[in-house]
């Protein structure tokens, strides 16, 4: 029984709008919650019909836990979880800092990942969101998770009015765009529910059409195996040499069809995150020749070329790999005595085959 002088705990939409507070708080650019005990049901079967048609490609991981997915409130994500609050950080898609632009190397980089590697400084907001959360009733459970745990995260976002489903597969939140990240604080607090946002794209097929790889299969639904960012990120293998051309022009992920979108026409600034993804020196100091000879001996260290950045996920032979191909695409004949010497020396076949496929380029 409660004591006479003790607070009672808040109502759902009280406690609605205490997190709204708190998430503004911490530098959250927009937060909404859903109902977590209520399964995705068309968007998992989307998800599924993904699947079947074998459209995740060489990710295999994404065919792994498929039922986890489903559902945030069983043992694989929060026993008796009632509402799953999403978070958005914003990062920066400005072409210039201080005046000056984005180092060129940075510019075959993701935005997302032109800086420092944003998961644990978004984790430690997210825990204190949590904390909070824990602070509204008894007994109160919450679990933070950023894109680490089996959850349809896009789909929960919509669910939870944070922003709708672009065609691109992408949350776009209306006034902010697409250009943000996703974090969740599942929990077993009763909140009021948010709605979801009717889909603004309508007929509009930028994002679809501007695609260098073709990677949409139909509007909202991407094909991983022609993702640019499957191969530059993801995958250790050559990429496929249908899709290499298009491959060659980046270095680290994509952003062509958030480029395009006119819900990111207007450059936004990205809040209290911001210095967390404004490109590193490090990109002034290097060039693409630096980073293709990551492996060999004489080649740039991988630790302190990487340290504290996104791109740890592609390792050195994924980014060597990555820069052959774009010293390939760049069309300087000047890099092909290196280029020789990678096809020759470096120890991954991989990259030895993406500096031949260059040099076969270069010498056309």
């Amino acid at each position: 029984m409660r004591a006479p002088s003790e607070p009672s705990p808040p109502s759902a939409e009280e406690a609605r709008a205490l997190v709204e507070q708190r998430a503004a708080a911490l530098g959250f650019a927009a937060v909404g919650v859903a109902r977590a005990d209520v399964a995705l049901e068309p968007e998992f079967a989307r998800y599924e019909a993904a699947l079947a048609a074998g459209l995740h490609g060489p990710l295999a991981y994404l065919a792994e836990n498929v039922e986890a997915r489903r559902r945030l409130d069983g043992a694989d994500i929060l026993v008796g979880a009632r509402s799953v609050i999403v978070a958005t950080v914003r990062y920066d898609q400005r072409d210039e800092y201080d005046g000056a632009p984005v180092p060129a190397l940075a510019q075959g980089i993701a935005r997302y990942a032109r800086g420092r590697d944003y998961h644990n400084r978004i984790r430690k907001a997210l825990r204190k969101l949590a904390t909070f959360v824990r602070t509204l009733g008894d007994g109160v459970e919450a679990r933070p998770m950023i894109d680490t745990a089996p959850v349809l995260e896009r789909a929960w976002a919509a669910r939870a009015g944070v922003g709708f489903l672009g065609k691109n597969g992408l949350i776009i939140t209306p006034g902010q765009g697409s250009y943000a990240l996703l974090g969740e604080v599942v929990t077993t607090l009763e909140i009021t529910p948010d709605t979801p946002i009717e889909e603004r794209c309508g007929q509009c097929t930028r994002c679809l059409d501007a695609c260098p790889t073709r990677a949409f299969a139909r509007p909202f639904v991407l094909d991983a195996g022609r993702c640019i960012s499957t191969w530059t990120i993801e995958v250790a293998a050559a990429s496929p040499e249908p899709l290499r051309e298009a491959v060659s022009g980046r270095l680290f992920g994509c952003d062509v069809c958030q480029e395009v979108c006119p819900h990111n026409a207007k450059e936004r600034p990205a809040g209290r995150f911001a210095d967390t993804f404004a490109p590193h020196e490090r990109w002034r100091r290097l060039e693409l020749r630096d980073l293709a000879r990551l492996g060999l001996a004489d080649g740039p260290r991988w630790e302190e070329l990487a340290e504290g950045t996104p791109l740890f996920r592609a390792g050195p032979a994924g980014l060597a790999r990555n820069a052959c191909l774009a010293l390939g695409r760049a069309g300087d004949a000047g890099a092909l005595p290196l280029l020789r010497e990678i096809a020759r020396e470096h120890p991954s076949d991989v990259v030895r085959d993406a500096a031949s496929w260059a040099v076969a380029r270069l010498s056309r």
